[in-house]
């Protein structure tokens, strides 16, 4: 049962729009949720300015996605639509729900975006998790708390990514989370021109989710990138192989 009420996570993705996490992060949400961790997600718009379909459409789609992701928590702030600022009501109603799941992980938008919310949301949502590890705020409930790791959704974005996550195992059921979304995908050539021109949306992760899989010798992959170095303990153990 997906709760929107927060409860203690291990990670949270925050997102702009319903549908984001499912596009961009949803084969890690699965596989995360296959591992034993509570997932959840927060999405800060209910899509209603989206061309197709409605904000109604969407909370159902959102919550039939989130079943098959085995969320454990899915919440919606119902910030305004193609219009997300990154100011202190929002930087607090964000903290308030880092601060009650208390997760270890937090993914968010990468740092190169061509929706303006996307781009508000990467600023938002980090300097939402500053703000949560703030002792001393009188505007927050409940004991400080940030995450110990931020990641950045890059999937779509041609350049260097920090890491890959297998997903061979999870691709079929982050396909159908994303098909929860009819409104937005099953609309013939209306939906193909969301993401490419005459490209579903399907054909469009497919495509870069085999080559990154190709990369790092498995069938399907996600991408992901951290501002950080990754620090390795054992290089005789790390996996990929190199020839």
């Amino acid at each position: 049962m997906v709760s929107d009420t927060p409860t203690r996570l291990d990670a949270l993705a925050i997102a702009a729009h319903r549908d984001d996490v499912e596009i961009t992060c949803g084969g890690l949400m699965i596989k995360l949720s296959d591992l034993g961790y509570k997932t959840g997600a927060l999405d800060l718009t209910q899509g209603e300015m989206g061309t197709l379909g409605d904000e109604h459409d969407r909370a159902a789609e959102a919550d039939c996605a989130a079943g098959i992701m085995g969320l454990t928590y899915r919440a919606n702030l119902a910030l305004p639509d193609s219009a997300i600022e990154n100011n202190r009501d929002s930087q607090l109603r964000i903290a308030q729900v880092i601060r009650d799941s208390k997760p270890e992980l937090v993914i968010l938008p990468f740092w190169i975006q061509r929706h303006p919310d996307h781009l508000t949301t990467h600023n938002l949502g980090f300097d939402s998790c500053f703000l949560a590890g703030l002792k001393k705020i009188k505007e927050l409930n409940g004991e400080p708390h940030r995450p110990r790791k931020i990641i950045y959704c890059s999937s779509f974005r041609d350049f260097s990514h920090s890491f890959l996550v297998d997903i061979t195992d999870q691709k079929e059921r982050k396909d159908q989370a994303v098909k929860c979304y009819g409104s937005q995908f099953n609309q013939g050539e209306a939906s193909k021109q969301i993401y490419a021109p005459n490209q579903s949306i399907f054909e469009y992760m497919d495509v870069f989710q085999r080559q990154y899989g190709m990369r790092a010798g498995t069938q399907f992959a996600e991408a992901y990138a951290i501002k950080e170095h990754i620090l390795i303990d054992d290089p005789v153990k790390m996996p990929v192989q190199s020839i």
